[in-house]
């Protein structure tokens, strides 16, 4: 007889929040990993903040546990004493290593890692994998540190850029299985400038789409003026959404008939809004504040142009590819964006999309110009920027490669 296949091991995701709305690649990459089969766990370095939720959150069958101290503390405080009794080398060894860096949330993610190490020992995952540099990686590091479990982390943007001091980043990357990141421009800034010596473990998987989810559709509903401008993004300023009022302004000037809607929630919506108004754009700029995802895929069908205009902010932040622009592309819209980081790698510029430079909402404009009047140019890029979602970009095809990293560190 036969032998019955292998049980496929159980991994373990650590995420900041679950669920979190903004970060839907998190959410697609957990659905395509449960349905190749793979058990997965999830744990929560936080408890979610009551934003809205996204209806396929239902379809995750994994148990989520979270690891906020908030109503925890004495679970948490057990569990550290429980864990420095059974391994009281590893405990000691771990925690001296998060007191070098001298931080007091390191050391609470340390304890929040010795919590859940305490956990896995009643039952146990072959593998974590941690979604950001900051929180969730640090307790992938330390639980590892105290269980043996090996870990891998996905390395996005703000959180190599600007979150994680160059020190810790480089300890959570040397000691790690593997590290992946969502562009070739992260991965050559996380080898020239963090860890050197990390080439072989550090992988570009780009995020991935469900195109089940993203219809794409000629003619499109857009075809009803005025013509609807679309961005989703958070309203921080690496998103560049100044320069698209500013935009917006000009192409007012030039007796343009347009609308622009902004999906998003964040710190400088009350500045936007009051940009806006100033320039005197009230009756074609719509502010529509966070939205759960069917929202978003419906104005994804009801606009004409997506645009998101990246910058590097002043801080040093900035995108990896915006997922945002992966779904525009997939549903059939032509996008304009900017060539920082890894959007080049994404777009390439009058072939499957625009990209104009940083911080020139003149340039911006003149695009956008272009596309408000020239219907054959909009259907000609969007059609090429499917094309490029369905051969490169899908999540099939990304949880595939993330999946075999997290199986050659179970043979090894």
């Amino acid at each position: 007889m036969e032998a019955p296949p292998s049980p496929i091991p159980t991994v373990g995701y650590i995420a900041s929040t679950w669920p979190r709305l903004s970060q839907t690649f998190v959410l697609s990459e957990v659905l395509a990993m449960e349905r190749k089969g793979v058990p997965l766990r999830i744990f929560s370095v936080k408890d979610p903040g009551g934003e809205p939720v996204h209806a396929r959150v239902a379809q995750v069958r994994a148990d989520v546990t979270y690891l906020a101290f908030s109503g925890r503390r004495k679970r948490i405080l057990r569990g550290n004493l429980e864990i420095a009794r059974a391994r009281p080398g590893r405990y000691v060894r771990a925690l001296l290593h998060a007191l070098s860096y001298a931080r007091i949330g390191v050391v609470k993610h340390f304890f929040q890692a010795a919590y859940l190490a305490n956990l896995l020992r009643r039952q146990p995952v072959a593998h974590l994998h941690a979604h950001f540099a900051t929180a969730p990686a640090l307790v992938a590091m330390f639980t590892s540190e105290l269980s043996g479990i090996p870990y891998s982390f996905t390395a996005h943007a703000r959180d190599i850029y600007v979150d994680t001091r160059p020190r810790l980043l480089r300890a959570e990357i040397e000691r790690a299985r593997a590290v992946v990141t969502v562009s070739e421009y992260n991965r050559s800034y996380l080898l020239s400038e963090i860890s050197p010596g990390s080439n072989d473990k550090v992988h570009c998987i780009y995020n991935g789409l469900d195109l089940s989810e993203y219809a794409f559709r000629w003619p499109r509903a857009s075809a009803l003026e005025p013509l609807t401008i679309l961005s989703v993004a958070r309203l921080i300023a690496k998103k560049g959404l100044e320069d698209l009022i500013d935009a917006a302004s000009i192409l007012q000037r030039r007796g343009q008939d347009f609308r622009v809607e902004i999906i998003g929630t964040g710190p400088l919506r009350p500045a936007l809004e009051t940009r806006a108004a100033l320039l005197g754009l009230s009756d074609h700029v719509s502010f529509l504040g966070a939205q759960p995802q069917e929202r978003v895929r419906h104005a994804y069908q009801q606009a004409a142009i997506f645009a998101l205009p990246c910058v590097v902010a002043g801080d040093g932040d900035r995108d990896g590819i915006p997922t945002v622009l992966l779904e525009a592309m997939a549903s059939g819209l032509p996008v304009i964006s900017t060539p920082v980081s890894g959007i080049p790698e994404l777009i390439e510029s009058g072939r499957d999309g625009l990209l104009v430079a940083p911080n020139k909402p003149e340039l911006l404009a003149d695009a956008l110009d272009g596309l408000l009047n020239g219907a054959q140019l909009r259907e000609r890029l969007a059609r090429a920027a499917r094309e490029k979602i369905e051969s490169r970009f899908q999540i099939e095809h990304s949880s595939r490669k993330l999946l075999s990293l997290f199986q050659a560190g179970e043979s090894q």
